[in-house]
């Protein structure tokens, strides 16, 4: 199943995006938020199994146009720190109105999940957005920036995260205490934590880090979270 580049109004600018629509034609609305290596192969392909479970799901570009190889971890770092934080957040406003307006998506809200990167940027939409987000899952997410730390007092969506046992980036501290935040607010929250796994271990174009089991339990765990909040 492919899917196709879409372009949308982002606060009086355009913005794009890789939008894949399931068989039926429509079906809830999930927004899938890329890694810090851009809307590559992946996150398009992430997009085309969402359509394959009947989901209607659409990536929106933060590079705009650009995307980093994999591997080039020094460059993608330099690409997410350069990243216009208000602007990936009119970008990602402008894919969530773009998708309930699409006419493919049969759910009042929509669903957001990213990785990495986007992991923290699903977590701090269901904050902006809480309108439109129904539920929030994240792959090894943190919040990186400074500038877009979330005020989650304003979180209403249910939240999953799918962690890594080894990481650097979202360690298991860091992980705690988001976990810990977030219920001691009254936040509807799960974690898991999945043993003998590296950062990326869901990203089946990294075999250096991919662990296909554990990969698949998060990815089962994650349509079904939808299939339950995503109406």
């Amino acid at each position: 199943m492919a899917g196709t580049t879409v372009t949308f109004p982002s606060n009086g600018s355009q913005a794009s995006g890789y939008l894949a629509v399931p068989d039926a034609g429509a079906g809830p609305g999930v927004l899938v938020i890329q890694e810090w290596w851009g809307v590559n192969e992946q996150i398009r392909e992430v997009c085309d199994r969402f359509a394959g479970e009947g989901f209607t799901a659409l990536a929106p570009d933060l590079y705009h146009g650009t995307v980093v190889p994999l591997g080039e971890h020094d460059e993608a770092g330099k690409q997410m720190f350069a990243m216009d934080i208000g602007q990936a957040a009119k970008d990602m406003g402008g894919a969530v109105d773009h998708l309930l307006d699409s006419g493919a998506v049969s759910s009042k809200g929509v669903g957001a999940v990213g990785f990495c990167m986007g992991g923290g940027l699903a977590l701090w939409l269901g904050t902006v957005r809480p309108d439109a987000v129904a539920a929030v899952v994240s792959f090894y997410g943190i919040i990186p920036w400074s500038e877009a730390q979330p005020d989650y007092s304003k979180l209403t969506a249910p939240v999953q995260g799918h962690y890594a046992a080894n990481d650097d980036f979202a360690s298991p501290d860091a992980v705690r205490g988001l976990e810990e935040q977030l219920r001691g607010l009254g936040k509807s929250v799960e974690f898991f934590t999945y043993p003998d796994t590296d950062h990326a271990f869901a990203n089946h174009r990294r075999p250096e880090v991919f662990h296909g089991e554990h990969a698949d339990t998060a990815w089962q765990r994650t349509v079904e979270f939808f299939r339950t909040h995503v109406r």
